[in-house]
């Protein structure tokens, strides 16, 4: 699901590692974050647990317990409870070869740029099971969830150009999808965000506190300076 560079083509060396596309996050934007988490919700909780998350966790986000219950969260989950699916890891082992990870700290094992590329990175192959790959994790087991939405993506091998002279790929969007690439995008970024955000919901808020500690910090320094010249001006 990911590299979508210059519209819907993609280029990189046949032999070269792919350049990762900067995310460009804001962890400040909270509608961003929350836009992500319907996303995480609708499609990708469906398989991937996130058991290190709590609902509740999302009312970091501005969301009210009510808004959280009527949208982000579906079956009979409290809003106390984890992020976990019903689905066996047994069956996903059999159905997608190995078992769908877990996705709490993906953000941090993969970084947020490692995450926006691959989610833009799926192209059809039909030599694997599920008839799709990614140009980031050659041989992914996971299949394109998101194809509805961007579209139907294949590579095709290109010789010389503007890449210098020898071979390249391209990544070239032939079917469009529900959305353009550019709202495609957009919805990546804001899922990223999001996978960010439940890496370590406290950053943001930790982050706010920092600010205030070292101003107030900086507003104390000041005044003790004042109180010092106060007291010691009579001395000298």
């Amino acid at each position: 699901m990911i590299l979508c560079l210059l519209g819907s083509t993609v280029a990189f060396a046949v032999t070269g590692e792919v350049k990762l596309d900067r995310a460009n996050i804001d962890m400040r934007d909270a509608i961003s974050i929350q836009r992500g988490a319907k996303v995480f919700v609708n499609y990708c909780l469906n398989c991937h647990s996130a058991s290190y998350m709590r609902y509740n966790r999302l009312m970091d986000l501005g969301l009210s317990e009510q808004q959280v219950k009527d949208n982000l969260i579906f079956g009979n989950a409290k809003i106390g409870d984890t992020m976990t699916v019903a689905m066996r890891k047994e069956d996903g082992k059999t159905w997608f070869g190995v078992t769908p990870p877990d996705l709490s700290v993906i953000a941090r094992s993969r970084s947020a740029d490692w995450l926006y590329t691959y989610l833009r990175g799926f192209y059809r192959d039909n030599s694997t099971a599920t008839g799709w790959n990614n140009v980031v994790f050659h041989s992914v087991a996971m299949p394109h969830v998101l194809w509805e939405l961007q579209g139907i993506q294949r590579l095709h091998t290109v010789k010389g150009g503007e890449h210098g002279g020898g071979e390249h790929v391209e990544l070239v969007l032939e079917t469009p999808g529900k959305m353009s690439p550019q709202a495609y995008d957009g919805m990546v970024r804001d899922l990223v965000a999001y996978l960010e955000f439940m890496a370590e919901p406290a950053s943001t808020k930790r982050t706010r506190i920092g600010v205030v500690v070292i101003l107030f910090l900086g507003l104390l320094v000041v005044l003790t300076w004042l109180l010092k010249r106060e007291y010691w001006k009579d001395v000298h």
